[in-house]
């Protein structure tokens, strides 16, 4: 009889740990993943966000995920290279980027690109993601060099290389802020102004790529992609991709 239960207890053990779904993301796509968890019973899903760029080196180092969720650039990248197979993903979700300044701060008009541009060069700081390994990064350098203010602003701008960028306008340590906007949203401390000019505004979209052949994979992306998900997935500050 003992030994029955304890067979019986070790297969359970071993059906709720062949249920664990791993799944390896893009930072920006956390607020869109975390939620879904607790209405999605029955099996155990845990999370690495990392950036982009080093994303793509734990690939290449071998590690090993159930569910991937990136980006089309980088998706597209590791088509090319035979990391992944063609036409195997699923549109989760865009996010565009936005300004953010410090919740007790007024709002700087950033209506425009002439507003924009008045509105950096009066900036004591700014901060955004290094675009070696962010996305958003790469697209605020841009803006800045079209503004003819990049070397300006070098000298005030700060580079964080992962995680939350605005974080230091929420602790009062920089002036303003430019990341994602599902990365604004989340910040203690922080207020978001809005979006960039639409002139720069460059919406990043995720997609997901089920890297496991099993049905509780499937199950969970059905999940991510129902009506519940994208109700949340808006109150997050992503849209629905296009």
């Amino acid at each position: 009889m003992r030994f029955f239960l304890f067979a019986l207890l070790s297969s359970l053990v071993n059906l709720a740990w062949a249920d664990d779904i791993k799944v390896l993301s893009g930072g920006a796509a956390r607020h869109a993943l975390e939620p879904m968890v607790a209405s999605f019973p029955g099996h155990s899903v845990s999370f690495d966000f990392q950036t982009m760029g080093k994303l793509q080196q734990s690939l290449a180092a071998g590690q090993k995920a159930d569910l991937l969720v990136v980006t089309t650039e980088v998706l597209e990248r590791l088509q090319k290279d035979g990391r992944l197979p063609a036409g195997k993903a699923v549109p989760l979700a865009r996010v565009g980027i936005g300004v953010a300044v410090h919740e007790k701060a007024p709002l700087p008009d950033i209506s425009t690109p002439e507003a924009m541009r008045r509105t950096l060069l009066a900036a004591k700081s700014i901060v955004y993601i290094n675009p070696k390994t962010g996305t958003s990064g790469k697209y605020v350098e841009a803006m800045l060099e079209k503004l003819n203010v990049l070397d300006q602003m070098k000298a005030r701008t700060t580079l964080v290389n992962e995680g939350y960028a605005v974080a230091p306008v929420g602790r009062g340590e920089v002036e303003l802020g430019i990341h994602q906007i599902s990365e604004i949203i989340p910040v203690p401390g922080v207020r978001l102004v809005g979006e960039l000019p639409k002139e720069f505004q460059r919406y990043t979209v995720y997609t997901m790529v089920a890297v496991s052949e099993r049905q509780a994979v499937k199950d969970f992306m059905a999940h991510l992609t129902s009506p519940q998900a994208r109700e949340r997935l808006a109150k997050a500050g992503y849209t629905a991709p296009q």
